[in-house]
């Protein structure tokens, strides 16, 4: 292998929008003429190659994927009646993620043999994994935060015992409600985030996939004092791309975007959970009553969560009120498949987006200037929604989701659609949106604050 200059290695956790995030941060990086490693577990990396959108992978000759067997784990199906909506099927799979340490070392001595200096950056949920990164000289490593700004901080003010900070400042004000949002977490996984706490004394810096263009104040509130370990904070989102091309060869589109081509503009709501949550079918009966009451158009991705390996075995399969794509037709479309959901989003028809309010889902959204209708499920969830309806004012809660256990009734899920698509609320929900998202888009091109963010991170890596 030929002496480098710099080399990037990127270690991403296992979860689906922690993978989408920095596989997207990985393109960006390789813009720059850096190459870039990905390690990661070998049903992992294949299913975050899979389910990429608005770039081809394969055609980036930057980017070489790194693949290792874990020990084999028994993950139980998604519950769709667990009390909460946590993937706790998930967790054998996130502990199994600990076993790329000693891989991840083996790749890193060769890089660091053949580079003047290797810039590792890992999700903070891998820090385990890369802790052996204080044994080279040359290697810096850079903790990736998956979440807004906003959130990110709300957890490390909590944890500081919710120091005075700006009593004058609206957006600090929000802070103070958080008493009443419940993260809905188990025990388990509060451990496992626990166990990569102490590793924070190798960090040299924290990546956001967020904007300064809304994030600003929460990402000074996080350099102050290094209180996320390090006080070089950049960010340097969306990562996602911003531009998409929803004019390609009509044979190979999804059928969602063949179906949206004969809308108008912002009339369908699009209704997507992400990955991780699992309804009841109890659940999913009130929303689709609630979606055929409200009369607006709508694509509903109907799936349920991921199994800890997706390739494996057969997924639930989730009944419909009798009669429900009889009646609807012409009104909505349901998707049981993995749906483009960028293209979507970036459709000229989509006007509305009800979501858990993931932060990969939510940045989205954003970017794409589409407003939301807010119904978080677990973990960062509710704290991004908190952002999106009351700091941004972009969105609508879906009910009182507090306790994440009771079901939501479809009366109440028709008078969110209602107020998202067909009030003057909703309306200037979507222009507060749409500017929001052209702005965003803005800061991405030259001279931009995302464009200079991301600039400032490369002279930072490849400083002499």
């Amino acid at each position: 292998m030929e002496n480098i200059d710099v080399v990037v290695v990127v270690v991403p956790f296992v979860a689906q929008g922690h993978l989408n995030q920095l596989l997207h941060l990985s393109r960006l990086l390789s813009t720059y003429n850096l190459p870039v490693h990905i390690v990661g577990t070998t049903t992992h990396n294949r299913q975050a190659k899979l389910r990429i959108q608005g770039w081809n992978h394969s055609s980036d000759t930057n980017i070489h994927f790194h693949e290792f067997e874990t020990p084999h784990f028994e993950s139980p199906p998604p519950n769709p009646n667990s009390s909460t909506k946590f993937p706790s099927h998930l967790i054998p799979s996130f502990k199994s993620s600990s076993n790329l340490r000693e891989p991840f070392a083996k790749l890193l001595a060769g890089i660091s043999n053949t580079a003047r200096r290797v810039v590792v950056v890992h999700d903070f949920l891998m820090s385990t994994v890369v802790q052996d990164v204080v044994s080279f000289q040359n290697v810096e490593s850079y903790v990736f935060h998956c979440a807004s700004a906003f959130t990110t901080f709300s957890y490390i003010w909590e944890e500081k015992g919710r120091p005075c900070l700006d009593n004058d400042d609206e957006s600090y004000m929000h802070l103070t409600k958080l008493s009443t949002i419940q993260d809905l977490i188990p025990q388990e996984f509060f451990e496992f985030i626990y166990s990569h706490v102490g590793c924070e004394k190798f960090n040299c810096g924290n990546i956001h996939d967020t904007s300064k263009v809304f994030d600003d104040k929460f990402i000074e509130y996080i350099a102050k004092e290094g209180l996320s370990g390090s006080t070089k904070q950049w960010a340097i989102g969306p990562f996602n791309p911003v531009s998409i091309n929803n004019n390609g060869d009509q044979g190979k589109r999804h059928k969602s975007l063949v179906w949206l081509d004969k809308q108008v503009q912002d009339s369908v709501i699009y209704v997507a959970f992400g990955s991780t949550t699992s309804l009841s079918d109890e659940q999913i009966q009130e929303l689709a009553i609630g979606l055929e009451k409200s009369g607006q158009k709508f694509i509903w991705v109907l799936r349920d969560a991921d199994k800890g390996d997706i390739f494996k075995g057969e997924g639930r399969k989730i009944e419909l009120p009798k009669g429900f794509e009889e009646r609807v037709e012409g009104q909505g479309l349901v998707v049981r498949e993995w749906a483009p959901q960028l293209e979507i989003l970036a459709h000229i028809a989509t006007g509305g987006f009800m979501s858990h309010c993931g932060w990969n889902s939510s940045m989205e959204s954003i970017t794409m200037g589409v407003p939301i209708a807010a119904w978080p499920m677990h973990s960062d969830q509710p704290r991004n929604a908190m952002l999106i309806t009351e700091v941004l004012k972009i969105g609508v809660n879906v009910g009182d989701w507090g306790s994440g256990s009771e079901v939501v009734t479809s009366s109440i899920i028709e008078k969110s659609i209602r107020i998202l698509m067909d009030s003057d609320e909703g309306n200037e929900m979507r222009k507060r949106a749409k500017k929001l998202g052209e702005d965003v888009r803005q800061s991405v091109e030259e001279g931009g604050v995302t464009r200079m963010e991301i600039n400032a991170f490369v002279d930072h890596i490849t400083r002499q």
